[in-house]
C-alpha cells in the first residue's frame, strides 16, 4: 500500500483573459515562471509527494529496471554502413549510458577509429543528447550538434578528424539540421526566441561564426526553415514550410557561394518535396487536389510548373510520402491499407518496378542509412509488435531481403506471443485500425494498456519494445489505436482529425476502449490509457470526456492547456501550429478548442488514478501545462484516487538522455501501471 502524504496545493493567482465574450480564469498562470523559486518549490513538493506515494514500489521498480536491462544486449554494435572509403557504425559498452561513434577505413577488419565518445562529452552534464552527425565530403571533418539541457538549443561543433581538434567555440542556437556543401562550406539554420528555425546561414570553415552569411530569413512566424542535400551531392535544398505550405529553394553545389533559386513559390495550401536524379527534379506534391500526393518530374534546365511531367498519378487509396534517389532507381515510400510500403521504381511502365515483399502482415518499415548513391542495395529498418528491431539490406536486382542484424532480446521467445490488427467501428462509422499484442496463454478479460497519439499526420506504426515485455509477461494486453489525426490511412485520415474535426481523434480513442470492453478483452477496472505530448492531450481529453471509462491514466509531457498556449505566440511552436489546432483568435476555432481543452474542462467530479510527467526544460510542451492541469485537478476532483505529478528537473520533452536512466523512467511508470492493475505481488 502507498504511504500517506498530504498532496501540495498550489496557490491561486487568477489571471483573467477576456476573449469572444468569454472570461477565462487561469488560477495557476504563475506556474510558468521557473525563475520564481516558488515554482521550483511547488514542483519539488509534487515530486516529494510522488516519492512518498510510490515508496512501496521502490523495490519493484528496481526489479523492473534490472529485468529491462537484462533483456538488452549491453555490449552491442550497429550494422556498419559504407560511405565512400569508410565503414561507419556506433557501439554501446556495458555500464555506459551513451553510444560511441566509430569508423574503419576500407575494411571491417581495419583498426577502429573513435570519432565521438558521447560518454566523455557528457560526463559533466545531467543531460546530453547528440542530434545530428555529418561527415564532410572528404571525410576529414565531422560536424555534429548536441543538446546539453533538454531544451533543444543545439550547439554545432566541428571536429578535425585528422588532428582530433574540435574548433572552439561551437555555433550556438542552431536548428534541427545542417548540411555540408563541400569540404569548406556548411549551411545551417538558426532559431528565434520562440525556438523557430527561421534563418539559413552559411559558414566557411576557419572563419568565426560572427562572419557567417545570412542566406535567407523567414519573417512569417508560422513557417520554419530546414535544409537537406540530394543523395548524389549535386544540389542543396532549403524549405521554408508551414503545416500546409512549402517553398523550396535550391543551389548547385558546384557553386556553394552562389545564389539560391526558388523552385516553386509558396502558396497558401501546397506542400511539396523534391529530390534530384539524372538531371531531373522529382516532385512529391499535393497540387491540383491530390490529397494523397503524386509524383512529377521536371528537367533542371526548365523547372516551370507547366513543364512538370506526371510519373505516378494521384491515388485516393495510397498516400505517397517521399522518394529516395539512387543512381539506377528511385525508392518510393508510401502507405496503403494502413501499412507502410516500399517500392522500387525505374521508369513509368518499366517491368522492373515492384513493391518490396516484407516478412509479416503487420509491421513498421523505414529507410536506413543509405549513403551510397551508386549502390544496388537499399538498407531498411523493420519491426513489428513481436519482431525486434531489425536491419535489412534489400538487393534490388534479385529482390532478396538479407537480414543483417536483429536486436538481441534475452529471455524472449517470439512464438509465445501473438499480434493482430483489428478494425473497430467508430461512432460515425469510420473503421479505425488497432494493433494488439499479448502472450498466447492469456485469459480474458485481462488488464489492458491502450496507447495512442493521433496528431500531425504521424504514423504510429506497430513497433517492438523489449520494455513492453514487462507488461505483457505479467498478463497485460498491449494495444495501439491508429486514430484519426495520424497518417496511417493516408492524408484524409489526418485531415479528418485536426482543426474543427479534432474531436474525431478523441472519439476514435474512446470508441477503441469501448470496443475492447465490449469484446470482453478487458473491463473498465482493468484499463489503462497512455499517451505523450499530443498523445497526452489525447488521454487528457478522453478522461475529461469519459472519466468513468478507465482505471488509470498515464499522461507523459501532455499538451493539455490548449487555449492559453495557442493564444501565446511567444511560446515555442505555437504560431507554427495554428494550422494544426486552430488559432483561438478566430471565434469558431476558439469555441471548438475550448470544448475539448483538458485544462479548461476539469470539473468537480470523480476521475481515475492518474500519473502525469513533465520535464522542466521541455521546449515543446512547457512544464507548466502538466503542472497546472494537476493543480486544478487537485482542488476540483471529488474522488480519493491517486493523482501524481513527476517532473524531471534536468531534462526536456523526451525524458532522460542516457539509456539506463531512460529505462529507469520507464520502469517507474510501468511499476505504477502494474500496481494499479493489481499485478504487483506484496
Amino acid at each position: 500500500m502507498s504511504e500517506q502524504s498530504k498532496p501540495p496545493i498550489a496557490k491561486k493567482e487568477p489571471k483573467i483573459t477576456e476573449i469572444h465574450g468569454h472570461e477565462l480564469k487561469d488560477d495557476y498562470f504563475w506556474l510558468r515562471f521557473k525563475e520564481n523559486q516558488e515554482v521550483i518549490d511547488y514542483l519539488t513538493a509534487e515530486n516529494d509527494h510522488t516519492k512518498v506515494k510510490t515508496k512501496h514500489l521502490d523495490a519493484f521498480t528496481d526489479e523492473l529496471f534490472i529485468e529491462m536491462k537484462n533483456r538488452i544486449k549491453e555490449d552491442d554494435e550497429s550494422v556498419p554502413y559504407k560511405y565512400k572509403d569508410y565503414f561507419y557504425y556506433n557501439r554501446d559498452v556495458k555500464g555506459k549510458e551513451y553510444k560511441i561513434y566509430c569508423r574503419k577505413h576500407l575494411s571491417l577488419d581495419a583498426e577502429e577509429e573513435i570519432l565521438l565518445d558521447i560518454n566523455e562529452l557528457a560526463k559533466d552534464y545531467e543531460y546530453y543528447k547528440l542530434r545530428t552527425f555529418k561527415i564532410s565530403p572528404n571525410q576529414n571533418l565531422l560536424a555534429y550538434s548536441i543538446d546539453n539541457t533538454g531544451y533543444e538549443k543545439f550547439i554545432m561543433q566541428i571536429k578535425d578528424l585528422e588532428t582530433g581538434e574540435t574548433y572552439a567555440p561551437g555555433i550556438e542556437n542552431i536548428g534541427w539540421n545542417f548540411e555540408w556543401a563541400d569540404d569548406t562550406v556548411i549551411f545551417y539554420n538558426i532559431r528565434d526566441e520562440a525556438q523557430r528555425p527561421y534563418m539559413l546561414k552559411r559558414h566557411i570553415i576557419g572563419n568565426p561564426s560572427e562572419r557567417d552569411t545570412i542566406i535567407f530569413e523567414e519573417k512569417d512566424i508560422e513557417r520554419r526553415v530546414s535544409v537537406w542535400k540530394s543523395k548524389d551531392h549535386k544540389f542543396l535544398f532549403m524549405n521554408s514550410e508551414s503545416t500546409l505550405s512549402s517553398e523550396i529553394h535550391f543551389i548547385d553545389l558546384n557553386r556553394p557561394l552562389g545564389e539560391f533559386e526558388i523552385f516553386y513559390p509558396r502558396e497558401e495550401v501546397h506542400e511539396y518535396f523534391i529530390t534530384h536524379k539524372d538531371g531531373y527534379f522529382y516532385i512529391v506534391t499535393n497540387s491540383d487536389d491530390s490529397i494523397n500526393f503524386k509524383l512529377l518530374r521536371t528537367p533542371i534546365e526548365n523547372i516551370a510548373n507547366d513543364n512538370w511531367e506526371e510519373i505516378l498519378p494521384h491515388d485516393g487509396d495510397v498516400r505517397l510520402q517521399w522518394t529516395e534517389a539512387f543512381e539506377n532507381f528511385l525508392v518510393i515510400y508510401k502507405r496503403e491499407e494502413g501499412l507502410p510500403k516500399v517500392d522500387i521504381f525505374y521508369e513509368k511502365g518499366d517491368e522492373r518496378n515492384h513493391t518490396i515483399e516484407l516478412p509479416e502482415s503487420v509491421y513498421g518499415v523505414w529507410s536506413g542509412p543509405n549513403h551510397e548513391y551508386s549502390s544496388d542495395f537499399v538498407r531498411l529498418g523493420y519491426t513489428s509488435l513481436i519482431t525486434p528491431m531489425s536491419t535489412y539490406d534489400y538487393d534490388v536486382s534479385t529482390k532478396e531481403l538479407e537480414l543483417k542484424k536483429q536486436e538481441e532480446v534475452k529471455n524472449y521467445k517470439k512464438e509465445e506471443y501473438v499480434t493482430e490488427r483489428r478494425f473497430i467501428t467508430a461512432r460515425d462509422g469510420a473503421k479505425v485500425p488497432i494493433s494488439i499484442v499479448h502472450r498466447k496463454d492469456i485469459s480474458t478479460p485481462a488488464p489492458t494498456y491502450l496507447y495512442g497519439y493521433g496528431s500531425y499526420g504521424v504514423n504510429m506504426d506497430p513497433y517492438f519494445s523489449s520494455s513492453i515485455l514487462s507488461l505483457t509477461d505479467r498478463g497485460i494486453i498491449y494495444v495501439i489505436a491508429h486514430i484519426r489525426g495520424g497518417g496511417e490511412l493516408g492524408r484524409p485520415w489526418y485531415e479528418d482529425g485536426k482543426l474543427l474535426k479534432k474531436k474525431n481523434t478523441f472519439y476514435d480513442f474512446i470508441d477503441s476502449a469501448k470496443y475492447l470492453i465490449e469484446e470482453n478483452m478487458t473491463t473498465k477496472d482493468k484499463l489503462t490509457i497512455a499517451g505523450g505530448s499530443a498523445g497526452g492531450l489525447l488521454v487528457g481529453a478522453a478522461v475529461t470526456i469519459e472519466p468513468n471509462l478507465f482505471r488509470y491514466v498515464v499522461a507523459r509531457v501532455p499538451f493539455v492547456d490548449v487555449i492559453n498556449t495557442m493564444l501565446d505566440a511567444s511560446i515555442p511552436l505555437t504560431a507554427q501550429e495554428w494550422k494544426e489546432w486552430g488559432d483561438p483568435k478566430d471565434k469558431e476555432n476558439f469555441e471548438y478548442m475550448l470544448s475539448y481543452s483538458p485544462y479548461d474542462n476539469v470539473q468537480a467530479i470523480d476521475y481515475p488514478h492518474m500519473l502525469v510527467t513533465t520535464g522542466l526544460n521541455d521546449p515543446r510542451v512547457a512544464f507548466w501545462e502538466p503542472a497546472k492541469f494537476v493543480a486544478k485537478l487537485r482542488v476540483l476532483k471529488t474522488d480519493g484516487n491517486e493523482l501524481l505529478l513527476k517532473t524531471n528537473m534536468g531534462a526536456g520533452h523526451h525524458g532522460a538522455s542516457g539509456r539506463y536512466e531512460y529505462l529507469k523512467e520507464t520502469a517507474f511508470i510501468y511499476a505504477n501501471v502494474l500496481d494499479k492493475m493489481g499485478l504487483v505481488k506484496e
